[in-house]
């Protein structure tokens, strides 16, 4: 495919940029998904897929929408069902919004046994859903033999079981199998042996598995390893070994210094056919309770289509038990054949049949999600893919029922016809009756909603859903909260979730609410009245300190808690039962390490220390600093009152700063850039000159070892070049910044290369002269506290009042400062735009390599990379622990939102 560069709207894919990187966004934004069969499980994949950003869908389905229908598929209404419009058609505008950069599309293909498959050419991907085996190995044997291959994906939810089968062709490559970030370790040694050993300094963990690849970089004494990459055998937490000889006369003694750097190695992958993997099916195991499931399954929905294909299509009907007999043949005449299993599970296979004409939507959500998931691994190549059959199933929900009434099983002619199939009537009912109350309406509030909308839950007269989110819905969140429209930023989340949620099923009944659940609102909001009426809690949150104080309310208030969250491609559930399980507080997460302030001031080694540093300058000069600027003068009202005070040798906190302030607040444009450009030689050539002047390259430790040796690296002064962009970003930055605390006027032309340029040129600094500061170099010392109070520094304190009560009175808006308060996502504040330059500029100092801006953006405004599918994974399966500490279990969410006294919860072992 004809490389391009495309532009990625980083307003809108922001989080999903972080997960999948601009190359993986490339690629998708030139391939082209096919997919057929828009019921719940379609719509499901469609939507995730066009969420994604791949640059068309093509959907095909001439199948009209029923009743049933809307127990699943979330974008049909009652509307198309009485006028029986096809769930391709009704679904394709509602797909379509949900991404102005991607076409969606509808196919009128005849897809049959016979037909001609060559309009498939056109697809990098093609995805089937609910379709007969026939078809599905016809459509896979064309697009394994298509030259480039064509990736299929095959997926299926019958009742509570269901299955997904991948084939990304004979030969794929993985760029990325992890999609972590390269692992890096500073070295303190190198053996010379055969192999070499490579150890990381004290207190390091090198990361890295067996088979990794690492690469060599600033290794003094033993240079031959420089710029090579090697393979690697994990020895220690700390240690490795390489696939090199460093014993020989090419390698001579490891002196100092060195990183380690993890390389991402491309694999490559062969798939089978379809018809091959019928045979011997290669499964994933995600259940150790249940290690024998997947094969059992294999062989169960083998024998489900042999089902079909004799019964003209048709499904084993709703709890028939001759049609589960026959079914229960059917998979011992495939066992015989292919002998995956020593004994059928009849159980399993009567379960399957007694539900397949059933359909459990939060199954329909995580299949969808997996589905959408490995359609953007086999067009990106990120990510490790399915080899090649999953099998998931909630069967712990049919535990009784073999006690229950047949009919209770029945369809009645509504939407819960599918779920009835599944769970009973008196399910039904309970989830009804369910007054559950959800914290957080973003990524995965909406996908909870859009379960809870196909589920019934909370529906009248019992029954009640109350939704609260204080956020307000920004372009970001519309990659991955799909509820949400362009039309809607700067509304209310919860407002508008609400509405939406109720669009997909009136029959809910919702309360929507935008207040925070905090100690503020514990008492008349969100009190104990307000959480003893509540079945369930939910939590949506995208913070750890607001789930501990929803999960201590929950346990004060004795309220079973549903717990999750997603963080790139990794996700988690936690079920928590009063009196049963842990809560959500009972563990902590690893505290994270602190970087020493020494480091961060003087020493830094890596690109994370200089964004920090950065973030830290930008905190303490427009926020912190200009805060204590309007306290310090709503106090003290004016420079004459505060000299008295100095006279009376009595110094009010802060005095010395807000002072400097006042006599160095910029007046005018041209003044907001001389700072800037003083800060520029303060922090990128005197500070280096000052660090060269106390510690020369030539230091030495007391134990006669290097002074500047990793992971201390010696800085390099910047001269300040005007023809350099990153340079001039800093000073225009900057002086944005200073210009918007001082209520400075300048316009977009002030800003411009040019005019900064030949300002610039008239502007003097300082000459660097030795500063007799103490520099810090004791990693377990903390940043000081306390103001320097020196003679000298009073002194020049009083005299700079002096000066300002001298000429007059001050006006009262040279004593107000506007704090400006960091804001990621606002690309016109030139918040990103100041640390990229600041941490770039301290980067080179010290000959680290630098980063672009988004990654910068990253790591500053410390986004939690996010991707639309990874939360439909989060709606499926929970582990948790019991109190008793009885270990871990998985349980579907359907079983896990009723409310019952603790009698009733299972013991979990």
């Amino acid at each position: 495919m004809e490389e391009t560069h495309m532009e990625i709207d980083d307003s809108l894919y922001s989080r999903q940029r972080y997960v999948l990187g601009d190359s993986a966004m490339h690629k998708m934004a030139r391939s082209t998904v096919f997919i057929s069969g828009i019921g719940g499980l379609g719509v499901e994949i469609a939507k995730n897929v066009v969420l994604a950003g791949v640059k068309e869908v093509v959907i095909h389905d001439s199948q009209p929408a029923t009743v049933s229908d809307l127990g699943s598929q979330f974008f049909l209404r009652d509307t198309d069902v009485r006028s029986s419009t096809s769930r391709a058609e009704a679904s394709l505008s509602r797909l379509a919004e949900l991404n102005p950069y991607v076409t969606v599309s509808l196919s009128t293909l005849d897809l049959t046994v016979n037909s001609d498959l060559s309009p498939l050419s056109q697809y990098q991907c093609v995805i089937l859903t609910d379709c007969d085996l026939e078809l599905q190995k016809t459509v896979d044997r064309f697009c394994h033999s298509h030259t480039p291959p064509i990736m299929f994906i095959s997926c299926s939810v019958r009742g509570v079981f269901s299955s997904l089968f991948c084939d990304c062709g004979p030969e794929f490559t993985v760029v990325d199998p992890t999609g972590e970030e390269p692992a890096q370790s500073f070295i303190a040694s190198i053996s010379q042996a055969n192999p070499g050993v490579v150890s990381c300094q004290e207190g390091q963990l090198h990361g890295l598995v067996t088979g990794d690849h690492v690469e060599f970089r600033e290794v003094v004494g033993m240079e031959t390893l420089n710029g090579k990459t090697f393979p690697v055998k994990v020895v220690s937490p700390s240690q490795f070994a390489i696939s090199c000889d460093t014993s020989g006369p090419d390698f001579t003694p490891y002196q100092h210094g060195g990183i380690a750097r993890q390389v991402k190695v491309p694999k490559t992958l062969t798939f089978e056919s379809l018809e091959s993997q019928l045979r011997t099916p290669d499964c994933l195991l995600v259940d150790f309770a249940k290690m024998e499931a997947p094969s059992q399954l294999h062989t169960a929905f083998m024998a489900l289509h042999q089902f079909s294909l004799s019964h003209d299509g048709e499904l084993p009907r709703a709890r028939s038990e001759a049609d589960a007999e026959a079914l229960v043949q059917l998979a011992k005449q495939v066992n015989s054949n292919l002998k995956l299993v020593e004994e059928v599970d009849e159980g399993v296979v009567r379960w399957l049949a007694l539900t397949a004409r059933g359909c459990l939507p939060p199954l329909v959500t995580v299949i969808g999600g997996f589905a959408a998931q490995e359609a953007i691994i086999s067009l990106t190549g990120k990510f490790s893919p399915l080899q090649q059959w999953l099998y998931l199933d909630a069967v712990e929900l049919l535990s009784g029922q073999e006690k229950l009434d047949p009919q209770t099983f029945m369809p009645r002619g509504d939407r819960y016809d599918a779920l009835r199939i599944c769970i009973g009537q008196e399910m039904v009912e309970k989830l009804a009756n369910l007054r559950l109350f959800m914290v957080g309406c973003g990524a995965i509030g909406c996908e909870m909603l859009k379960n809870y909308a196909m589920l019934g839950v909370g529906r009248r007269p019992n029954g009640m859903v109350t939704i609260t989110d204080n956020d307000l819905i920004e372009k970001s969140n519309l990659n991955r909260q799909f509820l949400f429209r362009p039309h809607h930023i700067q509304k209310p989340k919860s407002v508008v979730a609400a509405k939406s949620t109720l669009e997909i099923n009136p029959d809910l009944c919702i309360e929507a609410q935008e207040s925070k659940v905090h100690p503020a609102t514990e008492d008349k909001v969100y009190n104990d009245e307000f959480f003893s009426r509540q079945d369930l809690v939910v939590n949506a949150l995208d913070n750890v300190e607001a789930r501990r104080y929803v999960d201590s309310r929950c346990v004060s208030n004795r309220r079973p808690l549903l717990e999750s969250g997603t963080m790139g491609a990794k996700g988690h559930v936690q079920v928590i039962v009063p009196h049963l399980t842990e809560s959500y507080s009972s563990q902590q997460d690893p505290p994270d390490m602190d970087v020493p302030y020494c480091t961060l001031k003087s020493f830094p080694a890596t690109i994370e220390h200089t964004i920090q540093w950065a973030r830290d300058k930008f905190e303490s000069l427009y926020t912190q600093k200009p805060a204590m600027f309007n306290k310090f003068w709503s106090i003290h009202s004016n420079p004459r009152k505060a000299l008295l005070h100095l006279t009376e040798k009595f110094i009010p906190d802060g005095m010395v700063k807000v002072t400097k302030m006042l006599d160095r607040r910029p007046p005018d444009w041209a003044s907001c850039m001389a700072l800037a450009r003083v800060k520029f030689e303060k922090y990128f050539n005197h500070k280096a000159r000052n660090l060269l002047h106390a510690f020369p390259l030539n230091t030495k430790m007391k134990d006669g070892s290097l002074f500047w040796q990793s992971p201390k690296r010696p800085p390099t002064p910047l001269d300040f070049d005007p023809t350099n962009q990153l340079h001039l970003m800093f000073v225009a930055s900057m002086a944005r910044l200073y210009a918007g605390v001082c209520g400075v006027a300048y316009t977009e032309q002030d800003c411009s290369p040019a005019f900064v340029t030949s300002v610039l040129l008239s502007i003097s600094v300082p000459q660097w002269r030795p500063s007799s500061k103490r520099i810090e170099t004791d990693v377990s010392a903390k940043k000081p506290e306390n103001e320097d109070l020196s003679t000298d520094v009073l002194t020049l304190c009083q005299r700079q009042l002096e000066k300002r009560v001298a000429s007059g009175d001050t006006p009262p808006e040279l004593l107000t400062m506007a704090p400006q308060h960091f804001e990621k996502d606002d690309d016109s504040n030139g918040h990103i735009d100041f640390i990229t330059a600041a941490s770039n500029l301290r980067a080179s100092m010290y000959s680290i390599e630098a980063v672009d801006r988004y990654r910068t953006k990253l790591l500053a405004g410390r986004i939690v990379p996010s991707h639309c599918y990874y939360h439909s994974h989060c709606r499926w399966t929970g582990k948790y622990r019991t109190a008793e500490g009885g270990g871990w279990a998985s349980i579907g969410e359907p079983q896990e939102c009723l409310p019952q006294p603790r009698s009733s919860y299972p013991r979990l072992l």
